[in-house]
């Protein structure tokens, strides 16, 4: 694991986590503005940096780099973590885990979605067999290929930015082996987290994507005990992508709050 680091050290902190086998430079659009006034650490997971030779083990492993980073370069204390999609994940288990200081977690428009082990593979396999050619070639091969041009021919702006994310069009992420894209899919799905979560004194707020749907709201109550709740017209992580200005902004507001 690697991470970058934008801004002045004396800033008050915030990390950014990534999504579903995406790069850190997935936030690239939001992090000029937020380190003007924020110490901006952005993780890059195991197995999905170009610099490094590593492979991604589990969501577990990668909790307990990220509260190693934590604590050797922010004396064990930081003031905000975003995590999108799969990153929320992990923002989840950080707060949960309580083995550093985090005043405020932000879930952007996480599903929460989890299985038992057998499924997971399941799962698993056919994604890998899908999304390892998007990564490491910029587009499906065969059919899945076609059917992909055809849908960003005449896709929307919000389509072409999370494909962007997905590296398609490009082969920024030729080096991610199949086991690192594997055994992240299977690690999200299996990664359950305990309803009503204990978060040790961590805020929780929730950037809901209502076109995602209602489901997804009642689990975000399920797990957290009075989740600030923003609720925005969106789909999933429509305003990261789409509108980074207000995303900068609202980060930026719940990172200054006490």
């Amino acid at each position: 694991m690697k991470i970058y680091t934008f801004g002045k050290k004396e800033n008050p902190a915030v990390m950014l986590l990534p999504g579903t086998c995406c790069h850190w430079k997935s936030f690239e659009g939001v992090i000029p503005k937020l380190s003007e006034n924020f110490y901006v650490l952005c993780v890059s997971y195991d197995g999905f940096d170009e610099t490094e030779h590593s492979a991604f083990v589990s969501m577990q492993d990668e909790a307990e780099k990220i509260e190693d980073c934590i604590k050797e370069n922010l004396n064990g204390e930081i003031r905000a973590v975003y995590g999108c999609s799969l990153g929320g994940t992990l923002a989840a288990m950080l707060a949960e885990r309580g083995n550093v200081r985090i005043r405020h977690a932000v879930i952007g428009s996480f599903d929460f979605d989890t299985c038992g082990e057998i499924l997971a593979r399941l799962e698993t396999k056919p994604m890998v067999k899908m999304i390892y050619p998007l990564l490491t070639t910029g587009r499906m091969h065969g059919i899945l290929g076609k059917i992909m041009d055809r849908k960003m021919a005449g896709a929307d702006g919000y389509m072409k930015s999370m494909m962007k994310m997905f590296g398609v069009g490009s082969t920024k992420m030729r080096f991610v082996t199949k086991e690192s894209v594997a055994n992240q899919f299977y690690s999200d799905l299996v990664t359950r987290l305990p309803y009503k979560m204990d978060t040790h004194g961590t805020k929780i707020y929730i950037f809901y994507a209502a076109k995602m749907g209602k489901k997804y709201l009642k689990r975000y109550h399920k797990y957290f005990d009075s989740p600030k709740i923003y609720k925005d017209n969106l789909r999933h992580e429509e305003l990261l992508v789409c509108y980074p200005d207000q995303w900068v902004g609202r980060v930026s507001k719940i990172a200054r709050s006490k």
